[in-house]
């Protein structure tokens, strides 16, 4: 039988970790996580946590929820591989693309399917280049994205992700790459200047920005409606309808990356509904499985399915595609946790439970540590900074988040620190009791860190 401590020296000898200090893994070593059952996770001591980030932002019906796995078990039996090249398809991508497009109110046309949010954004690059080749319109390649933003890891993804992490030593980003101010209003707001004037200012720079470089060379502007792994900004209510009236204004198409948001988190099916966006493209991805099997979704609306759908046949192909595109276990699994967040009721569980972790983590705002709270349903960071009045970060910056994530986890919650906010993001089954005890836990770990600091 193999030990804790053998597992943890193999995973430490032969296993490279995702964003990980390596020799700090040697040092320390995993936490390695054995079972999960709702909203909990257990290690392999038996020590049970609270999953507040629902793992990566993603396990919308919990842990080891058995209709998913039944789902699975269903479709491996009758196809447990087909591809979508070459005018193939199979029964569950067929009807899962039918099923996203109908939760959009047939806002988006079609869907394309790819194993990753990282490869979903990849893809909406070539497609935004593809589609602007199709027009006649070569020059028009540049892509605004925004810093903090977070959009992936592969070339291009990481490219729109505004985080220096994703950049530094990868030669990143792509030239074809701009970003725009984050739309933190708590960080990036003049003195005296309220949200609104700041949405005003921010859609004011997108402009400047866009004739700066010319609005022939700039084809599309991408933006989580709120951000996530950049601290969970949540944006002035009137910035989204502000920049998408400036990209409509030069012809640049909008994306809205919902890998985090979409299928409840905030309390709505899709984010885009709670701002007012109307997308060219969606990215989803994440709680569309709720992670129980790699599938991502690039949804585009009529407009741009016709465009590449006639280069294609100009072409005779549209030359892009992934072995799992479209896998019909994926599918047939994402289509269950749909049926299961809808039969559930958990979109209005989002609002209410969320209501309840945005009401206790707001009853933190005069701790001396704290600097903001912010979030919407089921989503939150609390920022702690040095000074309060000053709104002073920690130095090294980092410092007091990581406390607070060490300690939250040594009392049985996880959590995830960007830099010095810690972040929430339970599953969407979790119920206003649980969200209670969750909230109790990290105010112990927040009180027990402040002790150290």
């Amino acid at each position: 039988m193999t030990t804790n401590e053998t597992l943890a020296r193999n995973d430490v000898a032969y296993q490279f970790h995702s964003y990980t200090n390596a020799p700090r893994l040697r040092e320390e070593g995993p936490c390695i996580m054995a079972r999960g059952n709702g909203i909990h996770v257990y290690d392999t001591e038996g020590k049970e946590y609270i999953e507040g980030m629902s793992g990566l932002w993603s396990v919308a019906v919990g842990f080891s929820e058995p209709r998913l796995a039944e789902a699975a078990r269903r479709q491996m039996e009758c196809l447990p591989f087909y591809h979508t090249f070459s005018q193939k398809s199979n029964v569950p991508s067929i009807e899962l693309a039918e099923k996203l497009i109908g939760l959009t109110g047939g806002r988006m046309a079609q869907a394309f399917f790819t194993n990753s949010g990282s490869e979903a954004n990849d893809t909406i690059v070539k497609m935004v280049w593809y589609y602007n080749n199709a027009l006649g319109r070569p020059a028009k390649k540049k892509i605004i994205a925004r810093k903090r933003g977070y959009h992936g890891v592969t070339v291009a993804s990481a490219s729109l992700t505004g985080l220096e992490g994703n950049h530094r030593s990868f030669d990143l980003p792509l030239p074809q790459i701009r970003h725009a101010r984050c739309p933190h209003w708590y960080r990036e707001g003049l003195p005296g200047e309220t949200e609104t004037a700041f949405a005003d200012r921010l859609a004011a720079e997108l402009e400047a920005l866009i004739l700066e470089e010319g609005p022939d060379t700039v084809a599309a502007f991408i933006g989580e409606p709120v951000m996530g792994a950049g601290g969970v900004v949540v944006p002035p209510a009137t910035y989204w309808p502000k920049m998408q009236a400036v990209c409509r204004k030069y012809d640049v198409l909008v994306i809205a990356d919902e890998v985090i948001t979409g299928f409840g988190r905030t309390g709505k099916m899709f984010a885009s509904e709670l701002y007012g966006i109307e997308p060219d493209f969606m990215t989803l991805s994440k709680q569309l499985t709720s992670s129980y099997l790699p599938l991502a979704a690039v949804l585009m609306n009529e407009r741009v399915a016709s465009v590449l759908a006639r280069h294609s046949g100009e072409l005779g192909t549209f030359g892009h595609g992934y072995t799992a595109s479209g896998h019909p276990v994926a599918a047939a699994v994402a289509l269950e946790n749909i049926r299961v967040i809808e039969e559930r009721g958990l979109v209005a569980n989002a609002a209410a439970a969320g209501a309840v972790l945005q009401r206790r983590l707001r009853e933190l705002a005069d701790h001396p540590l704290v600097g903001e709270v912010r979030g919407v349903g089921l989503i939150a960071a609390v920022e702690l900074v040095a000074d309060k009045a000053a709104r002073t970060p920690f130095d090294p910056l980092g410092k007091a988040g990581a406390q607070v994530v060490r300690r939250a986890q040594d009392n049985g919650l996880i959590l995830r620190g960007i830099q010095d906010s810690l972040a929430f993001c339970p599953p969407l089954i979790i119920t206003e009791p649980q969200v209670e005890t969750l909230a109790d836990r990290f105010a112990q770990s927040l009180e027990e860190a402040a002790r150290s600091l």
